[in-house]
């Protein structure tokens, strides 16, 4: 161990995703988070889902939902294998 020492450089999409300005400094606080962080997170994410149905209507409601289908679909693929 040296006297100095260097801080861990990042991966590339961790740099792009904190590079995010919203999405990306809630992404930091929850990667070097504590145990409560996930809940205020969770309630963020919430809170922006109910902005955008507030401002936009139902394609506020519609269109987060339907951009969580690919994901999911990915999840249960990889619970799937394992």
């Amino acid at each position: 161990m040296s006297a100095i020492d260097m801080p861990r450089r990042l991966p590339v999409w961790q740099r792009l995703l904190f590079a995010i300005p919203l999405f990306g400094w809630m992404a930091r606080d929850l990667a070097n988070s504590s145990g409560e962080d996930w809940y205020y997170t969770a309630a963020a994410l919430v809170s922006i889902w109910g902005c955008s149905i507030m401002l936009f209507g139902l394609p506020g409601l519609y269109i987060p939902a339907l951009i969580m289908v690919p994901i999911m679909f990915l999840i249960l693929i990889l619970i799937s294998r394992g």
